[in-house]
């Protein structure tokens, strides 16, 4: 039976037995120089990029017409990295394989304005498709600010629409003084083991967030919240967070979750916040949804896998693979491809890269 990781006492339950695991720089050193990864990468390439536009939020899917549909999300280069707060849109791109190049296909959701809940941006998109309809997870903020952040989801019966756009948001932070009480954000989903619709999502509190101080503020957790359809309602559940790395040193955490399941075991993977370090990716598994391994490291800082020059002095992030997804074979549920985004490119921007992964 697969033993959830123990944040309090710092162990760790396997099967050979119990291991004491002390948190702190020396640890993180000796495993990001001793673990393997575990995706086998081999890298393609930067695969979809636009003049005058940061590419983030690679979301992959395969069409019926054989082709890679790529759910993205792009703000214009002047209003620099932080746009995505308050200008951010979603879009489609099209390749005939993770090889090609993508080419931008047309703008599913813009952000609307007014006293919408998606007045100001739209963002993290995550495509999905259950039976014949296509669903699509996204953010949406109504101020240009975090703290109005929630998940919606559009839907329709083919990748190029026509898309049914929602009213309300699909997901609403907890009250105020909760863990969630800040928003909801990166959302992440799969069919349970249950006979429920699983709906990860990030969020953090208010409090924490207004009164620490540095770069990165508050402690991002990840909740779940199920439902009998895709389209909900959805009603967390009362273990949540279900990840929550709060107790450990130097404010560690982790986002960007994408969520899949083989051969009867769910999986994710994330972006590290402070566990090893900022630039790494995490892999973690359950079989329940509720109790999480302790994690691994997924895959690591881009340097690893490609040289490219140093970049301008505004990619302060250079370097990091972030928002990652998957793409499995046509046919299949492995993993075969892992997409994200990462600062550079000819445009001085972000861009969507590709790696093929091996094992």
């Amino acid at each position: 039976m697969e033993k959830p990781f123990t944040r309090k006492e710092f162990l760790q339950t396997s099967a050979l037995g119990i291991t004491a695991v002390v948190f702190g720089s020396s640890f993180t050193r000796l495993l990001a120089s001793e673990e393997k990864p575990y995706f086998d990468l081999k890298p393609i390439g930067r695969q979809f990029s636009l003049e005058g536009y940061y590419i983030w939020c690679s979301s992959p899917i395969w069409g019926e017409d054989g082709k890679v549909h790529l759910f993205y999300s792009r703000w214009k280069k002047e209003k620099g990295m932080g746009g995505w707060l308050n200008g951010s849109e979603i879009c489609r791109a099209e390749a005939d394989s993770p090889w090609h190049k993508f080419e931008h296909k047309q703008v599913i959701l813009a952000p609307r304005g007014g006293e919408f809940w998606d007045a100001t941006t739209c963002h993290n998109p995550l495509i999905k498709k259950v039976g014949d309809e296509y669903y699509l997870f996204f953010m949406g903020n109504s101020n240009g600010k975090t703290n109005t952040k929630r998940i919606g989801l559009a839907t329709a019966k083919s990748l190029s629409g026509i898309w049914t756009r929602p009213e309300e948001p699909l997901l609403l932070p907890g009250k105020e003084g909760s863990w969630d009480d800040h928003c909801t954000t990166n959302p992440a989903f799969v069919e349970g083991n249950d006979g429920k619709y699983w709906l990860f999502y990030k969020s953090w509190n208010t409090g924490e967030y207004e009164t620490q101080k540095g770069s990165v503020r508050g402690n991002r957790k990840y909740g779940v919240a199920k439902a009998d359809s895709p389209k909900g309602p959805y009603i967390k559940v009362p273990e949540n967070p279900v990840i929550d790395f709060s107790s450990l040193p130097d404010n560690a955490q982790l986002e960007d979750a994408f969520i899949w399941k083989q051969k009867g075991k769910f999986h994710m993977v994330a972006r590290d916040m402070g566990f090893f370090n900022h630039a790494y990716g995490l892999h973690l598994t359950t079989k329940n949804g509720l109790y999480w391994s302790k994690p691994e490291i997924a895959y690591l800082s881009m340097g690893n896998y490609v040289n490219e020059p140093d970049p301008p002095k505004h990619l302060k992030r250079f370097g990091r693979l972030e928002r990652p997804m998957l793409l499995p074979d046509k046919n299949g549920e492995k993993p075969r491809f892992l997409f994200g985004a990462t600062q550079g490119g000819d445009f001085e921007t972000s861009t969507a890269f590709v790696f093929e992964i091996l094992k």
